[in-house]
């Protein structure tokens, strides 16, 4: 190591240590801090950084001690120690208009530098995350307000990704794509954590002779833009399994291909898969035909033994792949009792009961449906209530849970017992079974 930087690496040293001994773990902060500082022992500037700004110092020792996700990505992304000098790190509330129209002027002034492009990208969003994830252990996010902008971060990238890529293809017959990208699973339901990955389908209403062809070369170029690890890192993991006939399908179906596969082909689970998809980026028109479409399927008139069986034996699948073998943990997310669980009976009320009440098919969230369901006198208000605080609750532990990289395996049951018996509860009254 230079002289140079050793004496600063040196000087930082007792400061480190006053900084983590004032944390509630000091040892493991110890650890983590050291950690980052190895990784950017050979940056004079990120040393000159944490030397000339103590509450840097001080928001690094809090960070990496109160999280080891936290700690991992500082590491992945030392560039980010710049967004701790900022005075508004822990007031500012992202404006996302404002974010993406920033960024699309960079991307525009590095065209047609792909590379750096990508690089402009993951550096954007990586900071949004972080200035998130600072006012996250500072406790001034909610999960569900966290979530929502995690989403938003998502949907306004994909916009980004989405015209970028067009414009990029040699041979294309119009100025935009009439192509919608549709969000499943937690991005769909605008419930996205820091390392979720999406769940995606690619829908286009585009008549002419080539548009297939067109539209599967753009969504490939999308999805490795995406996916791809650069000097900067990466954006997202992304799944495109839910489109129709999963990886044995083509990457981007026509409206009129989905709107027949849906109503003609699809499985019960694809339906409730549908009570969590929306609409998020792309032509707003194919957009609203998604959403036209996915309203439609889900007010079909069901019969309800048939669905409950259906989605009991979906539930039953689940278990067998994701069950608990440990019986002094309970898993926040597979266990009976957990938030599949709410998941499930939320989806199931949908689909039952929405050809009734057309105002269940709104993507809310699930304790948003629960207290509507409850409303309509499908379920008992006052249970409803109770499992809409266990699901609040139980996110809120899977949240702190992932903040340490640990699985759904996080609570002692006991802990968990009110939570779970309400949501036992609901089921038996919706499904009929303990």
């Amino acid at each position: 190591m230079p002289t140079g930087i050793r004496s600063r690496f040196d000087a930082l040293v007792p400061r480190v240590i006053e900084e983590c001994a004032a944390q509630p773990d000091p040892d493991t902060t110890l650890n983590r801090v050291l950690t980052l500082l190895e990784t950017i022992s050979r940056r004079a500037a990120y040393l000159a950084l944490l030397q000339q700004y103590p509450q840097a110092l001080a928001r690094v020792a809090h960070l990496v001690g109160a999280s080891s996700w936290a700690a991992t990505y500082l590491n992945r992304h030392p560039l980010l120690l710049d967004e701790l000098i900022d005075p508004r790190l822990l007031t500012e509330t992202p404006d996302w208009s404002q974010f993406q129209a920033e960024l699309a002027a960079q991307l525009d002034e590095a065209e047609p530098d792909t590379e750096r492009q990508m690089d402009l990208m993951r550096e954007a969003h990586h900071a949004q995350v972080f200035r998130l994830l600072v006012q996250d252990l500072a406790g001034k996010l909610t999960v569900e307000r966290l979530a929502d902008h995690l989403s938003e971060a998502a949907d306004r990238v994909l916009g980004l990704t989405l015209n970028i890529c067009w414009r990029k293809l040699a041979r294309r017959h119009r100025e935009a794509p009439q192509l919608a990208i549709v969000a499943y699973g937690k991005h769909g339901g605008k419930e996205l954590g820091y390392a979720s990955d999406l769940d995606l389908i690619f829908v286009h209403d585009d008549d002419a002779p080539d548009a297939p062809e067109l539209y599967a070369r753009l969504v490939q170029r999308v999805n490795t833009w995406l996916t791809t690890r650069t000097a900067a890192g990466m954006l997202f993991e992304t799944d495109l399994r839910l489109r129709p006939n999963g990886d044995a399908g083509l990457p981007v179906v026509s409206m009129h291909a989905l709107r027949k596969y849906q109503l003609e082909n699809a499985w019960v689970w694809e339906h409730q898969a549908l009570t969590r998809a929306r609409f998020c980026a792309g032509d707003p028109e194919v957009g609203q035909a998604f959403e036209d479409l996915r309203i439609e399927v889900l007010r079909l008139p069901r019969d309800l033994a048939a669905l409950r069986q259906e989605v009991l034996a979906m539930r039953a699948r689940m278990l067998e792949a994701h069950g608990n073998k440990d019986p002094q943990r309970f898993h926040v997310k597979h266990d009976p009792g957990g938030l599949i669980d709410v998941e499930f009976i939320v989806q199931y009320l949908v689909l039952g009961h929405a050809h009734e009440h057309a105002d269940l098919t709104k993507n809310l969230g699930n304790i948003a449906l629960l207290g509507m369901a409850a409303g309509h006198g499908l379920i008992p208000a006052e249970l409803a209530h109770q499992v809409q605080e266990a699901y609040r609750e139980l996110r809120r532990r899977q949240h702190a849970l992932r903040l340490n990289e640990k699985s759904g395996l996080g609570m002692a049951p006991a802990e968990a017992a009110t939570h779970r018996a309400a949501v036992r509860a609901l089921w038996e009254v919706v499904f009929g079974e303990g």
